[in-house]
């Protein structure tokens, strides 16, 4: 993978087709191609895809110190997008990847020409986000199985979740690594709050929210479009995990509002 350096940090970034430059922003403890592997083929046709991995994810090591700031996060992607194209690029973030997304689109305005929003959030003071964040953070530290469980059990809809086998069930909570990275980005979503920087997005921007949404309830979403001036909404029946259970419903809202 190509590597780009920028706040003391290197990172790691892929690109995939051709076309205008299209950012993807995974969530966290995930990494890039874990998040958008089976999203990718749908826009290589017409787009250059980035894919970027954020400290604490793939390749992309923790800065000195270990600590993630919203920043640091958000100047690593600004830095791939420019490394793998030239020109303006659109953005896609989900989860965690949403709010670094319309961080990015706040500070670096010329970069960004469309913004898409996935399950984000503007605020870090509700209190049953932050008793959610900060117990699946507690499981990382006391009991690897039971975070894996967790995070398992709310990121999928209730009727995803049971119309799945216990096998994949088990294969879907391995993927939840409670590694280093992952702890320091569980601490970046319980600190992450960008309500003062929405009055900056000037890109046009589509916010997407999850109706059955357990980790960021869909309020989250709505608040998220309330604070962007002129932005697009819309909903999917799913939970936060949309990238699994509605993937070619979420690619064609974003294929529309792009094209």
């Amino acid at each position: 993978m190509p590597i780009v350096r920028t706040e003391g940090t290197e990172v790691h970034y892929r690109t995939e087709g051709t076309g205008p430059g299209l950012l993807l922003v995974h969530g966290s403890t995930a990494d890039s191609e874990a998040n958008f592997a089976a999203l990718r083929p749908y826009f290589t046709d017409h787009h250059t895809v980035i894919t970027a991995d954020y400290s604490g994810s793939g390749s992309t090591a923790l800065p000195e110190g270990g600590e993630l700031g919203l920043d640091l996060v958000s100047a690593q992607m600004a830095a791939a997008a420019r490394a793998a194209t030239d020109g303006p690029v659109d953005v896609v973030g989900v989860s965690l990847g949403a709010v670094v997304a319309a961080a990015l689109a706040a500070e670096h305005p010329a970069l960004v020409r469309r913004l898409v929003l996935v399950g984000g959030w503007a605020r870090n003071d509700d209190p049953r986000q932050r008793l959610m964040f900060g117990l699946w953070r507690s499981l990382a530290d006391l009991d690897r199985d039971a975070y894996q469980r967790f995070i398992t059990l709310l990121a999928l809809s209730p009727e995803t979740l049971s119309g799945l086998d216990d096998e994949t069930i088990a294969t879907l909570a391995a993927a939840a690594e409670p590694s280093e990275g992952a702890r320091r980005q569980i601490d970046l979503d319980l600190v992450a709050d960008i309500r003062e920087r929405l009055a900056e997005i000037r890109a046009p921007t589509l916010v997407i929210g999850a109706t059955q949404d357990q980790v960021v309830p869909v309020a989250h979403a709505r608040e998220l479009h309330a604070g962007i001036e002129g932005s697009r909404y819309e909903e999917i029946d799913s939970g936060h995990n949309v990238l699994y259970e509605r993937g070619k419903e979420l690619a064609d809202l974003i294929t529309e509002f792009l094209d």
